[in-house]
């Protein structure tokens, strides 16, 4: 047994733009000394941290990598849940991540334009609503969603009482999409979520040393080298090589393309992995708990 208390990661979503039965978008829960931290919130990501066991209500903050819709689709439906389930009153939700981060959560919520303010108003002033909403427990008058959005750059980002987030370039598709890639350092150990990125410097060097690296792994070698995919995405070999020259203790493959998760697939993929990567490796799947590192 060990005293140790090590951030628990949860995958909530670990699949791509295409949607499958058992996979759809990407999402991650860090529990850090109970304090949960979420990553992209990915489509269905609501639904699926309920299946996970973990509330809305009790992540108060989130990062994201950048703005395609598998990271990010489920936003508005996120804030909304959290704030109506939180009783007897809300509390203010802290988002960060690369532009248009900010842009992008005042157009859900601002009371002017936000393309959702028709719902919380509605719950805010109608008598139905407010019934409700203290027949739960809440206090009067109700308030809208409290939600601080930021937009961030490489660095340093967001200190917690036991974490600290730093952020690195993640080469994906700018200059259209700013893309940003997390390294989470505690007391107890390190975390490293790649969101979409192809192999590159700014990676390895936020990964070094690092317990786990949680990195996109959308097709094989022979699909991405020597193609366009790899100005944006990572291989299965990309992801391992990155792994091995950062040192990691773990590498975790997410963001998983449909077709590696085919049954006929699962040996082929595991050996080309093992070309550059001999140490602890783990395939991601949704409502997985990644096992830490010993």
């Amino acid at each position: 047994m060990t005293d140790k208390n090590y951030p628990e990661v949860t995958i909530i979503g670990c699949g791509t733009p295409t949607p499958l039965p058992d996979r759809f978008g990407s999402a991650y829960v860090i529990d850090v000394g109970g304090e949960k931290l979420l990553f992209d919130c990915g489509p269905a990501t609501t639904h699926k941290l309920v299946k996970a066991g973990i509330s809305p209500t009790e992540i108060d903050t989130v990062f994201f990598t950048h703005h395609h819709f598998d990271h990010d689709a489920d936003f508005p439906a996120f804030i909304l849940t959290r704030w109506d389930q939180n009783v007897p009153e809300d509390r203010e939700l802290s988002v960060y991540g690369p532009p248009p981060t900010t842009s992008f959560t005042n157009g859900i919520i601002d009371e002017e334009s936000g393309l959702f303010a028709h719902d919380w108003l509605a719950r805010v002033h109608h008598p139905a609503s407010q019934v409700t909403y203290r027949d739960r427990g809440g206090k009067l008058p109700r308030r809208k969603p409290m939600v601080a959005p930021h937009d961030v750059a490489p660095g340093l980002v967001k200190e917690g009482p036991a974490w600290q987030v730093k952020a690195a370039v993640a080469e994906h598709v700018q200059p259209w999409l700013d893309s940003l890639a997390y390294r989470i350092d505690t007391d107890e150990g390190s975390i490293v979520v790649t969101g979409d990125t192809r192999p590159c410097d700014s990676i390895t060097n936020l990964a070094r040393g690092a317990d786990v690296l949680m990195m996109m792994c959308w097709e094989s070698d022979d699909a991405v080298r020597g193609t366009d995919h790899a100005l944006a995405t990572s291989s299965i070999g990309g992801a391992a090589e990155t792994a091995a020259e950062a040192g990691v203790r773990q590498l975790v493959m997410v963001h998983v393309g449909g077709r590696l998760t085919q049954a006929h697939l699962h040996g082929p993929r595991e050996v080309e992995a093992r070309k550059s990567w001999t140490g602890t490796l783990i395939w991601g799947d949704e409502l997985m708990k990644v096992p830490w590192p010993v």
